[in-house]
């Protein structure tokens, strides 16, 4: 398994994965997911061959993303990178890509001393997502209701 920066030739095998993940990743169109590659600081897929395996798209902060999540962030903090979403293939979770993923997003956060953001549904529930987050030394810093879904905000600070 190897992990390479994303392009927009991966948009395709990107949407698919999100769709998978789905409520949890939140659903985004092809042109949603290639205006993120855009506004992204840190996109990486992990892939085995050519086949995409899973991918993460981090931002830094202020740009003009319109994500209420993203938002609360910017609110509160002045220096992050945010996860707006991190996805794995049905058929490749829990063999290590997700984790994968994210050590690569906490060493991005080493590099440049800076603090993880992230969220995850609380409404629908997303145990799993959670328990991973915590695995990776993620607190949480407060709650966001939305019209029909509530998220915890997560924050791992620079250094643990």
């Amino acid at each position: 398994m190897e992990l390479r920066a994303l392009s927009f030739d991966d948009i395709e095998a990107m949407w698919t994965i999100n769709e998978q993940g789905l409520p949890g990743t939140g659903q985004v169109s092809r042109q949603e997911l290639r205006d993120l590659l855009t506004l992204s600081i840190l996109p990486i897929g992990a892939f085995q061959e050519k086949e995409m395996l899973g991918f993460v798209i981090c931002l830094p902060p202020r740009t003009t993303y319109g994500s209420l999540n993203y938002a609360w962030f910017n609110e509160r903090f002045d220096s992050f990178i945010y996860v707006d979403r991190i996805a794995v293939s049905e058929t490749h979770r829990n063999k290590g890509v997700g984790t994968m993923l994210y050590e690569r997003v906490v060493a991005y956060s080493h590099e440049n001393n800076i603090p993880i953001a992230a969220e995850v549904n609380v409404e629908p529930p997303n145990p799993g997502s959670m328990r991973f987050h915590h695995r990776f030394g993620f607190e949480e810093v407060g709650t966001l209701q939305h019209k029909q879904k509530s998220v915890t905000m997560l924050l791992r600070k620079r250094t643990l």
